[in-house]
């Protein structure tokens, strides 16, 4: 199969060195500048060091190069991106099958992705959400990883899984695209809160109840979004939940750790070099949630931290003040 991936972040560029083992690939990256590097050294320095491009990856910087012959669109730029680049895609007139990569909600009009591609792309054409537990760098590596993919059109669902498919790659099947949108958004924000609670030395305890409290908030607003309860069980809920909120690669959590040392969100942003999701996310998931009336407490005390200046300590101590609750609603 011929798939154009766009964007040449982390994600991207781990999957067109997990895919070029079985597909004919091309990679789409933004900057002429960052495509004359990869083009000269074969790694993408910034995102991905230590993984080298197969000869079989084609680099360009030309979208209507990258997807011209392409059977499949993979789009793993930022979702602050997306519309951007669906627009150009869509002035091409071209109707392509598009699988969306990305995480999180658009600013201000608060959409997910399969709405963004929607209201720029209405051409009928077939799409998926391809969400998950998955480090970049160990699915570059080739290591056990399993994903979500997730269509309202089941025989297209089928077919990719069915190519992309394999015994280290294993794709897993979903018509559920609100709720694994939902869930690799919202763990971004809960990543950031146990990073704070591990930056703060609170314990293991403490960081157990903030995943599995923050389980209930993604469940509860993906639900009130029209996502299924069962989904956020699975690998694009507690799966992708759990590897964010423990895993040293996390950026999310990272960010969480340097806030709770008292480091400023420019300064983190910078140092970090890469998009932290979950950084923007609480911004709208926070909004949502006030808009839907849906307790998230959680996800209230990371915006509070990142936005309306309250500090960690504070945060933590008015999250531990609340009233006793019953478990399940």
């Amino acid at each position: 199969m011929r798939i154009a991936i766009l964007g040449a972040g982390a994600w991207g560029t781990a999957l067109a060195i997990n895919l070029a083992l079985s597909h004919q690939v091309t990679l789409w990256i933004r900057d002429p500048n960052q495509l004359r590097l990869l083009v000269a050294k074969r790694i993408n320095q910034r995102y991905l060091p230590d993984f080298p491009l197969p000869e079989a990856v084609q680099l360009t910087s030309e979208l209507d190069v990258a997807i011209h012959t392409a059977d499949l669109v993979l789009v793993t730029v930022p979702i602050a991106g997306l519309r951007e680049l669906l627009l150009r895609i869509h002035a091409m007139g071209k109707a392509l099958p598009i699988i969306l990569g990305c995480k999180g909600f658009e600013a201000h009009s608060s959409m997910l992705p399969h709405q963004v591609l929607r209201e720029v792309c209405a051409m009928g054409a077939p799409l998926g959400i391809l969400s998950g537990p998955s480090f970049a760098q160990e699915v570059a590596q080739g290591l056990p990883t399993a994903l979500t993919l997730a269509s309202d059109d089941e025989a297209f669902a089928k077919w990719v899984a069915s190519e992309i498919h394999t015994a280290y790659l294993r794709i897993y099947l979903s018509g559920d695209v609100i709720g694994v949108e939902t869930g690799g958004a919202v763990k971004n924000v809960i990543a950031i809160a146990t990073g704070i609670s591990d930056g703060m030395r609170l314990g293991n305890n403490a960081r157990a109840a903030l995943i599995t409290r923050g389980l209930a908030e993604i469940t509860r607003l993906g639900v009130a979004l029209g996502g299924f309860k069962e989904t956020f069980m699975g690998l694009t809920g507690m799966g992708d939940l759990i590897l964010t909120c423990t895993g040293e690669m996390s950026r999310n959590r990272r960010v969480g750790m340097m806030l709770a040392q008292g480091q400023s969100l420019p300064d983190i942003l910078q140092k970090i070099g890469h998009v932290a999701e979950g950084v923007h996310t609480a911004q709208e998931a926070h909004q949502m949630g006030r808009k839907l009336k849906i307790e998230m407490p959680v996800t209230q005390a990371v915006f509070g931290i990142l936005y309306e200046n309250i500090s960690a300590e504070q945060a933590v101590k008015k999250i531990l003040n609340r009233e006793p609750k019953t478990e399940f609603d």
